[in-house]
């Protein structure tokens, strides 16, 4: 799925607004968002899933403008086409790791036999097929995580988008979960947006944008 910004400004609070650089993203590109904390990372996040919409501006992801979608329009349009890794998981503590994945694919509008088989499928190719009865407590943190990615991708999205999807994990941890994430969104065919503060993280794509150096702060 392709995504194209053009001219998009957000607005916090108070009259500050984030004008955010234009961008281009092929279909299937891999594109890593760079920055400190506070440059705009999670918001652009954000307004790719359709979670926020601009003030101003243009947000394209394939042949929709979600700047100009209506609330249902942009829930319909995340459910069946966007996956999005939380960098804390948001996995639901009472329910097992099979059933969260079901949640996500029932928002998707995939139930019954078939998401009930899919999701066993995905949990079992990340290495969980032991874990399907556990719920998020008794899970080590890559194993959480892995849940989460199970979610996001379930319902085979476009568009799959990654919040610091590294933040919790040592370094060997931390390669392991990149390059699953990478061969998921491979296997899928997605395009992969990973928002970042680690610059190793970033090497991996051949896309990468600075929002600490491009993003800009605008007092209105």
């Amino acid at each position: 799925m392709t995504l194209r910004l053009r001219g998009v400004r957000y607005r916090y609070g108070e009259g500050v607004v984030l004008a955010f650089p234009d961008l281009d993203v092929p279909q299937g590109g891999r594109l890593a968002l760079l920055g400190p904390s506070g440059s705009g990372k999670t918001t652009l996040l954000h307004l790719l899933a359709g979670l926020r919409v601009p003030e101003a501006g243009e947000v394209w992801v394939g042949e929709k403008n979600l700047a100009a979608l209506g609330e249902a329009e942009r829930d319909a349009f995340r459910r069946q086409k966007v996956g999005y890794l939380f960098q804390d998981f948001h996995l639901m503590e009472g329910y097992t790791a099979l059933e969260n994945v079901l949640l996500g694919l029932g928002l998707a509008g995939v139930r019954g036999a078939s998401a009930l088989r899919r999701a066993r499928e995905v949990l079992e190719a990340l290495g969980l097929g032991h874990r399907l009865d556990h719920p998020p407590r008794r899970l080590s943190t890559g194993e959480r995580q892995r849940v989460a990615l199970a979610r996001a991708v379930a319902h085979r999205p476009a568009l799959l988008l990654a919040d610091e999807p590294t933040a919790h994990l040592d370094r060997p941890r931390a390669a392991a979960a990149l390059e699953l994430l990478l061969q998921t969104a491979a296997s899928l065919e997605a395009t992969l947006v990973v928002a970042t503060h680690d610059p190793w993280v970033a090497e991996r794509f051949p896309q990468k944008v600075d929002l600490g150096a491009l993003a800009s702060w605008e007092g209105v």
